[in-house]
């Protein structure tokens, strides 16, 4: 009574090649799996013989045993070798992705192994200017900037609703300076800064004394 561990063994045939033209191989022919095997354990050799130090004990052997006895028992072997009823190339398979992978897993995902430390990334303010005070900040256009606190300025842009340009090639620059007592405004003003434009905002200043 033979034990069948799933439906694949039953419904998976394995491929063989019985026969070569006119020329009958052995009655339980050559498996596809093994000829594979053989030409890759050939050609893994025949690299290893091309290595300056490390291939000189494979170079010495005969051509016989090294181009074709030993890969086509080494192929024979894998052919035959069974892990948990899975081929050797699968198993090998998942026994590097194993090796390599991650041991500790959370949301499916690697993590930190046990007692590593953990540093955040670091966290990107905008502020939207709800705030009672400029921020320091530089800004290249083109956009728009909306102050809602009162402010002193110093060069030239362009503001919205306006129609002045400015002239190409010219790179216009702005500074916002936030004077000392400084309040809000009871209508926000917008500035609109066309392309290559700069602008610079200063926050208040310390008072002195």
């Amino acid at each position: 009574m033979t034990e069948i561990r799933s439906f694949r063994r039953v419904f998976d045939l394995e491929r063989r090649i019985y026969s070569i033209d006119r020329l009958r191989l052995n009655p339980g022919g050559v498996p596809v799996r093994g000829v594979l095997y053989f030409l890759a354990l050939l050609a893994g050799g025949l690299l290893a013989a091309g290595v300056p130090f490390a291939g000189a004990p494979w170079r010495a052997l005969p051509w016989y045993l090294r181009d074709l006895a030993l890969p086509a028992a080494a192929a024979m072997v894998l052919s035959a070798v069974r892990l948990e009823g899975r081929t050797f190339h699968l198993a090998a398979q998942a026994l590097v992705r194993y090796a390599i992978g991650p041991r500790r897993l959370t949301g499916v995902r690697r993590c930190a192994a046990v007692g590593a430390r953990w540093h955040p990334r670091e966290i990107l303010l905008l502020p939207d200017g709800s705030d009672s005070r400029l921020r320091g900040l530089r800004y290249s256009g083109p956009g728009a900037v909306l102050v809602s606190i009162q402010h002193e300025r110093r060069g030239r842009a362009v503001e919205h609703g306006s129609s002045a340009t400015a002239r190409p090639g010219l790179r216009s620059a702005l500074t916002l300076r936030q004077p000392v007592g400084a309040g809000p405004l009871e209508r926000g003003q917008v500035i609109a800064l066309g392309p290559g434009a700069r602008l610079r905002v200063r926050p208040t200043e310390p008072r002195s004394g």
